[in-house]
């Protein structure tokens, strides 16, 4: 099992290397339009871009997604850099799947990130369906321990799970599970999907179970359907279903009337700065990405962090040419949608 799936953490990265096509680039968001402001009424240099996530600032509202983890030297370079690139500008990240380091101790050093990341919010991660398959309260508090995590997040990936050739498919009164988890865990849970979205019906259940944060993960961005399809060889199931799922901006309209009780995190598609902003208008607090630090984060922090201020520039010019002053005027703020094609 150990070699297995650390095995299958370096697929992954190898199948999105080699496949351009597991990033779907679907382009959602460019539907949304926005209504420009030529006289915005504003100094570009005094736009207030951060706000406040779990008690500690961001400079914008940037979460790192979840990419990887395990016993390799690559996925700890990979993860390292990520780690002093959020420092070093103030975003939030979030790690790959924890289970790996239940069965090789090794891999834990990939994600004991704190020393690189002492202010930064960090986010441990755990397979919601791993409740089902002998994991509880208390791994998922090692998790969160490990990497002295601000939450864990409880990640919901049923598609990857049926196409993946030893995927655990057992879903059965899952909800119950994660309450017991959110009862005893001593930091918040997020539920997040991996990238096909997370229905109305989804977030009401994990508001039943306790849950206040919700990663709506849509389609359109990174297809694990098809990263897992380069490990199946018997048909092509994984093909079938690479752009199964609700958009993320379509996730993220229908979950607009629940965001009095819920947290949105908007991750699924998103490119730039642009994007996050179209993102914030419409309802989410935090905006992830993933698919564009990869590569960065196999060369250098430095490197990382060139791009998490380009998106910065990005998000902070939009706001400008909205006549937004603050992200805290952006969040929600519908009457800037000019039509949606």
């Amino acid at each position: 099992m150990t070699e297995l799936t650390n095995s299958r953490k370096i697929e992954h990265i190898q199948a999105i290397l080699d496949d351009p096509q597991t990033d779907r680039n679907a382009r959602y968001f460019d539907r949304l339009q926005l209504t420009h402001r030529a006289l915005p009424q504003l100094n570009l240099a005094e736009i207030e871009t951060g706000i406040e996530f779990f008690g500690k600032k961001l400079s914008f509202p940037l979460l790192i997604s979840s990419m990887t983890g395990g016993d390799h030297k690559l996925i700890r370079q990979i993860n390292t850099n990520l780690a002093i690139a959020a420092e070093q500008t103030g975003v939030a990240l979030a790690v790959g799947s924890q289970r790996v380091m239940f069965t090789d101790p090794q891999a834990r050093s990939s994600f004991d990130l704190r020393t690189y990341a002492p202010n930064a919010v960090l986010l441990a991660n755990i397979g919601a369906v791993q409740l089902n398959y002998g994991y509880g309260l208390q791994e998922c508090q090692q998790a969160v321990d490990l990497l002295e995590a601000d939450g864990l997040y409880l990640h919901l990936n049923p598609l990857q799970e049926a196409v993946q050739p030893e995927g655990d498919t057992n879903f059965a009164d899952l909800a119950q599970r994660i309450a017991d988890v959110v009862r005893g865990l001593d930091v918040p849970v997020l539920l997040k999907e991996v990238g096909s979205g997370l229905s109305v019906a989804d977030i009401e259940l994990g508001l039943e179970a306790g849950v206040r944060y919700f990663d709506v993960a849509g389609s359109g961005g990174t297809s694990w359907s098809r990263i897992e399809h380069h490990r199946r060889d018997q048909d092509e199931l994984g093909l079938k279903f690479q752009d199964w799922g609700i958009p993320t901006p379509l996730a993220l309209q229908l979950a607009s009337p629940l965001r009095d009780r819920a947290t949105l995190v908007a991750s699924g598609g998103l490119r730039d700065g642009i994007d996050m902003v179209k993102s914030v208008i419409l309802g989410a607090s935090v905006c992830g990405l993933a698919a564009p630090f990869l590569a960065p984060a196999m060369e250098s922090a430095d490197a990382v962090v060139e791009v998490i201020e380009r998106l910065h520039r990005e998000y902070q010019t939009a706001m400008f040419l909205l006549g937004i002053g603050s992200t805290g005027e952006l969040q929600g703020n519908s009457a800037l949608i000019v039509d949606i094609r």
